[in-house]
This record gives C-alpha cells, sequence and structure tokens, in this order.
C-alpha cells in the first residue's frame, strides 16, 4: 500500500512470506545494497509492516542464536523507515496484541535484536505487571540468562528479587551479567553485596544454594565457593564504590589472609622488621576481636605464649577470649624492656652498614616537609635547568584491599640532599588554606621541564599512583619531560653478554652467627636493589619497604630507606654515564638517555607475550629494539635449545638452519623442559603461562617466550635476532631434521651410521612421503626431513625450479635429469652421507634455496646451488 494514503482506499498488501522468500535470495547473494532497497519497498508494501515482520521472524529461524543475520538486517532497516513513516506505528489494543507476539519472539533472540525489537514494538510502554508475569514465567522455565537480560532492558530490577535472579546466573559464572542487572541501582548493588557477604560468613553452607539448581544448563557449582565469591564482592566494591564495611564477612576474611601473610613474611621469608611487622599487625587486626582470637592462634604456633600474652595485653582482649596457657602467662606477664634487645639492635645496626647500600651524605640533610614554608625552600633548589633529580615515592601496602595506593611520601633527592614531602599533609594544608592547585602546579612545573634531568625507576607506575592521590596530576605521565627510568637501563643490563659483576663488587654473606630471627634470610635480590648492587656494589636494604608509611611520626628507618632509594639513583645514573662499557651498555649512554621522556603512551595493542614480569620484578622482552647493545655473536652450533611441545614448529626450523633443538613430546609436561634445560645447558624456548613457571626454575636470560599468534619463520627470526645468533649458508641443513644429530647431511661425524640416499630411498622407506611428491611443482633433490612441506608454505618461492621428470619420484627416475642440475650437484648426490635413522629424509633443494635466500638476499639460486656442489666436494 502507500505508506502516506488511506489503507481502506488500497488493495491488500503483498504477502510477507513471499517477501521473505525474494529477501533470502538476495542475502544468499550477499547482494546488501539491493537487499536494503528492497526490504524498503516491501514494507512500504505490506498492510501492517508491524504484523509483517513478526511474521518473518516467526517463520525463520536463521536468526536465533546468531549475531549478524537476515532478521537482524530486516528488523534494523524497519527501525530506520519507522522513523521516516512514523505514521506505521501502532497503539491500543493492536499494539498488545503486537507486544504479546514480540515477547515469544524475545526469549530466543539473541542480544542485538533486543533493543530493536523493544523500541519497534514500544514494550516499555507496555503493562508493567504483565512484563514481570512474562520475565517470570522465563524464570521458571529455566531462562534465566534471558530474563536477566530482558529485565535489564526493560529496567524491572526495582521490582525484582535480587538474590532470586543473580544466584543462577552466578552458577552459570555470568558474573558480568549480574553486575549490568545491578548496574544503574546502587540499592541493588548494596542488597547484592549484603547477600554476597552472608554467604561468606563462617559456617555459611553454600551447598545448601546450590542444591535448588542441580539441574541447571551449564551448571558450574565449583564458581560459587569462598574464594570467588571474596573476588567478586571487591570488584563490585570497587566498580560500584560501595562502602566495604557493607560486607564484614568478606573484609574480616581479607584481613585474615593479610595476617598469615605477615606471619609469613616475618617467620618464614624473615624479611620484615620487628617494627614494620608490629606496625602492620596493629593496623590490620584493630578493635576486631574476631580477628585479634585469630592473631592470638597464629602467635601461639609461631612463636610462644609469652608473645601471644604480650599481644592479647596490648590488643586489651579480656581474659575469658584467650586460651587457658596465654591466660596464665598473661597472670605472670610483667612488663619491661630487656636490656639485649637494645644491644641486638646495635649490632645490627652495624652489620647493615657492612652489608648494604648506605647514604654517602649526613643525616642533617635530610629533610622531613610538612608545611608549604619548608616546601618553598626545596623548590627553588629543585627547580634549578640543568639539574639533576632522584624521584621515588612510598605508600602503604594495600595487602589486596579496595582501592589504588595513595602516595604518603614523595623523595626529591639533589646532589647534597634529600627532601621527603608529606605529601598527604602538604595537601590537606593546601585544601584548607583554599590553594589546592599550589602544590600539584609545581610538581606539573618539575615533570614538565625538560630542563631537569629526573631520574626513577619504574616511573610510570609511580606517577599512576600520584594521579590517584591528587586528580589535578592525572596527565602528568603525558607532559613529562627529561625524564630517566633506569628500569629500562637495568633491563638492557639484564641483556647485556658482559657479566653484571664487572660493574659492582660481590657483597659479603651472612655470618652463620647473626640472629635469623632478628637478622632474616637473605632473599635473592630484585628490582632497584638488584641494580644497586650490580653498580655501586652492595645492595638496598629493603626491610622497611612494607612500613605503613601513613603512620605519622615516621621512624628513624624509614626516612633513612626513603632517602637511600631517592639517592642512589643519582649515584647509579652518575656511574653509568662515566663508564658505560664497563657494564655493557654503548658509549652514548648519556645522549640516548638524558632529555628523552621514557614514558611513552603504550600503544593499543596485544602485548608480546615475552613482556611477562620475570623473578627479579623487571620485564623480559623477546626483540626488545631498545637494546643498548646486543649479546656477543654465536652460531647456530654453539645455540643449543629445548622446545616446549607446544613450539615444535619453531624446533623444526631452528634444526633446519643448524641450530641444537631438542623437543618435547607432546605427553611430556612442561617442567620436563627446566630439567633438561639444566641439565645441558640449554635454552627454554616456550609460550603463555608456562613461561611464567618455567623461567623461575632457570637462569636469568636462560628462557625465552615466543609469541605463538606467529608462523615459525617470524618466530625463528624472533629467536635468532634475540640470541644474535649469526646463521651461515653452511649452517643450513647441517643437521638430521629429525634427530637433530650434528653433523649429519653435508657431514661424516653423524653419531648415526651412514647410508647412501639412494639406496635409503629405494627400499621403499618413506612410501608416503614419495606420494607426495609425486607432483612435478614439488622439486625433491636435497636433503629436508618429512615435514619440509611446512617451510615450503612458510618461505617465499625461489625465482627457479630445477628440473624435474614426470611420474613417481625416485633418485633412479633423475638420472636423465642430473646432467641439467646447475654445478655438477647430479653427479655428487650419491656420496651425500644420510642419518639411517632418520629414514624419512629426502632431498628437496626448494627447502634449501628458501631458506638460504631468506638469509642471504643478495645471493642468486645458481650461487646457491653451486655452493652446494661445491660444499659436498669439500666434506667427501
Amino acid at each position: 500500500m502507500n505508506q502516506d494514503g488511506d489503507s481502506s482506499d488500497q488493495p491488500t498488501g503483498q504477502d510477507p512470506l513471499l517477501l521473505l522468500k525474494t529477501l533470502q535470495l538476495l542475502w544468499t547473494k550477499k547482494e546488501l545494497k539491493k537487499l536494503k532497497e528492497e526490504i524498503r519497498r516491501g514494507f512500504a508494501g505490506l498492510e501492517e509492516p508491524l504484523a509483517g515482520l513478526l511474521d518473518m521472524l516467526e517463520s525463520s529461524s536463521d536468526w536465533k542464536g546468531k549475531g549478524h543475520s537476515l532478521g537482524y538486517c530486516i528488523t534494523a532497516e524497519l527501525q530506520l523507515w519507522i522513523k521516516e513513516h512514523p505514521a506505521v506505528q501502532q497503539s491500543g489494543i493492536k499494539l498488545k496484541k503486537l507486544q504479546d507476539r514480540v515477547l515469544q519472539i524475545l526469549a530466543q533472540c539473541p542480544a542485538n535484536l533486543l533493543d530493536p525489537l523493544i523500541s519497534i514494538y514500544q514494550l516499555h510502554t507496555a503493562d508493567r505487571n504483565y512484563l514481570l508475569e512474562h520475565v517470570s514465567h522465563l524464570y521458571h522455565k529455566g531462562h534465566y540468562k534471558e530474563a536477566a537480560m530482558l529485565s535489564i532492558k526493560l529496567k524491572l530490577q526495582p521490582d525484582q528479587d535480587v538474590e532470586k535472579m543473580c544466584t543462577p546466573l552466578l552458577l552459570q559464572d555470568k558474573t558480568n551479567l549480574v553486575e549490568d542487572y545491578v548496574g544503574e541501582y546502587p540499592e541493588l548493588q548494596s542488597k547484592l553485596l549484603q547477600i554476597l557477604d552472608t554467604w561468606c560468613e563462617p559456617g555459611f553452607n553454600i551447598s545448601s544454594i546450590t542444591r535448588q539448581y542441580q539441574g541447571l544448563s551449564r551448571y558450574k557449582p565449583d564458581k560459587l565457593n569462598r574464594k570467588m565469591l571474596s573476588k567478586l564482592v571487591f570488584r563490585l566494591l570497587d566498580r560500584f564504590n560501595v562502602d566495604p564495611a557493607l560486607c564484614p564477612n568478606v573484609i574480616n576474611q581479607r584481613h585474615l589472609r593479610t595476617l598469615n601473610y605477615l606471619f609469613y613474611k616475618r617467620f618464614v621469608e624473615k624479611t620484615m622488621t620487628q617494627e614494620n611487622w608490629a606496625d602492620h599487625v596493629q593496623s590490620t587486626v584493630g578493635e576486631n576481636r574476631w580477628l585479634q582470637e585469630h592473631l592470638i592462634q597464629l602467635l601461639m604456633s609461631y612463636c610462644d605464649l609469652n608473645t601471644a600474652a604480650r599481644w592479647a595485653q596490648r590488643c586489651n582482649m579480656p581474659k575469658e577470649m584467650l586460651p587457658h596457657g596465654v591466660a596464665d602467662e598473661l597472670q605472670k606477664l610483667r612488663i619491661q624492656e630487656r636490656v639485649e634487645v637494645a644491644a641486638k639492635a646495635e649490632n645490627y645496626e652495624e652489620s647493615k652498614k657492612k652489608d648494604y647500600y648506605q647514604l654517602p651524605i649526613p643525616r642533617a640533610n635530610i629533610h622531613f616537609l610538612q608545611t608549604w614554608e619548608e616546601t618553598l625552600l626545596c623548590w627553588e633548589k629543585v627547580l634549578q635547568p640543568g639539574q639533576v633529580v632522584g624521584i621515588d615515592m612510598e605508600w602503604k601496602p594495600s595487602f589486596g584491599m579496595v582501592g589504588k595506593p595513595r602516595v604518603s611520601l614523595l623523595q626529591l633527592a639533589l646532589k647534597d640532599e634529600v627532601f621527603l614531602l608529606d605529601l598527604p599533609r602538604l595537601l590537606e594544608q593546601a585544601e584548607t588554606e583554599g590553594q589546592k592547585e599550589k602544590l600539584p602546579h609545581f610538581i606539573q612545573m618539575l615533570y614538565s621541564d625538560a630542563a631537569i634531568t629526573k631520574l626513577g625507576y619504574g616511573m610510570s607506575g609511580d606517577l599512576s599512583s600520584l594521579a590517584s592521590t591528587c586528580a589535578a596530576l592525572k596527565d602528568a605521565d603525558k607532559q613529562a619531560r627529561g625524564v630517566v627510568d633506569l628500569l629500562k637501563v637495568d633491563k638492557q643490563l639484564q641483556k647485556s653478554s658482559i657479566d653484571w659483576k664487572k660493574g659492582g663488587r660481590k657483597v659479603d654473606v651472612l655470618s652463620p652467627e647473626q640472629d635469623c630471627e632478628d637478622r632474616g634470610f637473605r632473599q635473592p635480590e630484585k628490582g632497584l636493589s638488584l641494580l644497586v648492587q650490580h653498580v655501586l656494589g652492595k645492595p638496598l636494604d629493603k626491610t622497611e619497604q612494607l612500613s605503613n608509611w601513613e603512620k605519622r611520626p615516621l621512624r628513624e628507618e624509614q626516612i633513612l630507606y626513603a632517602a637511600s632509594d631517592a639517592y642512589c639513583l643519582l649515584e647509579i645514573y652518575e656511574k653509568l654515564c662515566k663508564d658505560p662499557a664497563s657494564f655493557g651498555l654503548s658509549s652514548d649512554l648519556t645522549e640516548s638517555l638524558v632529555g628523552k621522556s621514557s614514558l611513552k603512551p603504550r600503544p593499543k595493542k596485544q602485548l608480546n607475550k615475552q613482556e611477562i614480569p620475570s623473578p627479579s620484578g623487571q620485564q623480559c622482552r623477546g626483540a626488545d629494539k631498545e637494546a643498548l647493545r646486543p649479546p656477543a655473536p654465536i652460531s647456530p652450533k654453539e645455540f643449543s635449545v629445548v622446545c616446549d611441545n607446544m613450539l615444535q614448529g619453531l624446533g623444526r626450523y631452528l634444526r633446519c638452519l643448524g641450530v641444537d633443538v631438542r623437543m618435547l613430546e607432546n605427553e611430556d609436561e612442561h617442567r620436563k623442559a627446566a630439567e633438561i634445560a639444566r641439565q645441558e645447558g640449554r635454552v627454554i624456548l616456550t609460550s603463555g603461562l608456562p613461561y611464567q613457571t618455567l623461567q623461575s626454575q632457570v637462569a636469568e636470560g636462560r628462557c625465552f617466550s615466543v609469541n605463538c599468534s606467529e608462523k615459525a619463520k617470524e618466530q625463528a627470526l624472533h629467536v635468532l635476532k634475540h640470541f644474535n645468533v649469526q646463521v651461515s649458508l653452511t649452517d643450513i641443513f647441517s643437521r638430521c631434521q629429525v634427530r637433530g644429530c650434528h653433523p649429519c647431511l653435508l657431514g661424516r661425524h653423524c653419531a648415526c651410521p651412514l647410508q647412501d640416499p639412494l639406496h635409503v630411498w629405494s627400499r621403499g622407506v618413506a612410501p608416503g612421503i614419495r606420494a607426495g611428491l609425486e607432483a612435478p611443482d614439488k622439486p625433491s633433490w636435497l636433503l629436508l626431513s618429512h615435514s619440509c612441506s611446512e617451510f615450503d608454505s612458510a618461505l617465499p618461492a625461489p625465482p627457479w625450479r630445477p628440473p624435474v621428470s614426470s611420474g613417481p619420484v625416485g633418485f633412479g627416475r633423475h638420472q636423465e635429469a642430473r646432467g641439467q642440475w646447475p654445478g655438477g650437484l647430479g653427479s655428487r648426490l650419491s656420496s651425500v652421507p644420510l642419518c639411517a635413522g632418520s629414514p624419512s629424509c629426502l632431498f628437496r633443494p626448494g627447502c634449501w634455496v628458501r631458506i638460504a635466500s631468506h638469509l642471504a638476499q643478495n645471493l642468486t639460486p645458481v650461487a646457491l646451488a653451486r655452493f652446494v656442489a661445491r660444499f659436498m666436494v669439500g666434506r667427501q
């Protein structure tokens, strides 16, 4: 009918199903432009376009469960067409009937069809009780996901039971849908968090909930456990900015895990001082009686009754809450300081001076600044052109709690003095005086001034924390100029072939008589401490790293630690600039670093899988283009690797180039790679999650993560470039392609028995391979393994091809063609040795030429073939 006319004056419109057949034909032919034109023309000819769309959707099933389908295309076009022809909209009884029909379709349609259909049929105007009844019907039929999605689209959540709607979704591991369900309703967010927290209450039986949904499709009851619930609660608390006090059970459990971690650091790892440990324990436990009881239990396990009684007294715990032994000890306890404690502390300070990096400036030159007047003097000295400033920041450890860390202390180190800025106090003072932009302004001036060299270690992380502390500094990383991040220099030092210890002195080992309780066992150095050890000779004392930096006043140990962390950057930078060659760095270190910002924005692309944190806290990249100096070049004969079972294609490719390769079998576990690497001195080539496990089991730089998304050729090139392996033409196919023996194919020292290749071929030991080579476009006249077809597809075809006879391929059938082979190669073919243990080997010159030409583009194929002939003569 004419959409602008009166339907009563027009003949009956065309059949929607006939229109559908026409549209299906165009959809099959992928004539989308004609399809859209026909859709619009068809709707204009329908008597009731809205009813016609439902007729077409009900008669076709192509749209069910599909994203982009013909049904979606028709619906989207109708939605646009209605905007141009609003007169076709229905109302009253007709609209209600259409809404009844569309609700049945909504239960089956994909997510991208929901919004268009809801809009076209005006479901937001439908009776709310009717919609709730329909959603309830879906729910009771077990369509929990569809019921939730429809509730979200129609905004029915306030009238529903949040626990009832969300529980089956959690059991189906649809937490994202749960978050969307409560996303726009703060009261539902709080209610959901309280429900989840109740499930985390000690003694609560979660199975009583899961038992009701045992027949659920995609049922995952293991997902509904306290660990998963705790993670979900903290994610929701962070996303919706809800007060954590709403979830006491989850918070208590997290605090209990923090207590366990603190006990581990203090009594097992022994890397935390008594003062830091006590501060954090007191801060974690607070006035919470439940946590205090667990603290006493932990103290009884790790320490003694006397220590447990002291903490019970410190927490003012009533005797009836204490175990019998602790209560008795508390009765006898007398508060007195022991003289030997002070003596131990004095001896410990003396030993620290011998074992750890010490500040070369007097204590009087370390200034702790808490007022704006004190800070002005600091800025006058720092904001000088040509100034070199070491910058570091400290914040209270979060131990997994909600929220981003807020900087508590900003350290600025100059040549002769160090300034420690009490950031929370200064920001509070500036806000009180109505000048809250004053301090951020000076910090921005410092970072944006290219004439001032700023030294840091992992400065992007520091600036991120600074931005969360003060919103006015959110763009400081983008505006930074003249920044030198020594973390990047540290990476280059780790990649350098020169031993790090050449630039530093050996650190004294702890003497056995020292008290391990107070002193702690020396843990492997990492991060900045490791860099300080290699460059300056002694590591940093990191025992104050996990201090409570928000507590005031700071202890003397904290002040010295904070000043050392910033000042050591100046000494490292000065020593590296004076003599970069002794550390394996290029001589233009100063030019390449000073004045350049190392805080470039991260490109929005998939990270190289090699960028995974190493045990030392650094990042190791596969082919780092910023390397100041590559490792010393080696030949493939000197390079031995073990390939994880997911990288067998890479292993075969490297073996073609002469590399000594061992490959794990498909059934081998990943840890076998580490065992082989340690026993045989090989480098591990792996990828993905196994890298994080394997790299901690071998020496630094002996595990390389490969990008699995690349082909074997690209992977091999990255490996060769990273380890600076120089491949020559004599290396290509210098090993047996099955066993990896060296030399085998073109040499005579293989451990395997050697046989004539013509004889091996004539035995018919590889009929499957011969069958694969019968086509005349498959040249077969140099040795390669049965996997060479993989390299054919991975490498560009050579500009020439040797003559090949027709018929079944065999050396005997090639006798007439040998005279045409370049360089007289054919006459020497019969004397080339072949590993008897690898009967599937055959001659494939195309592969040799392609790989060789990939490495030596300046040589012609004829020159390569002649080289092979001469090479064979020299080997005989």
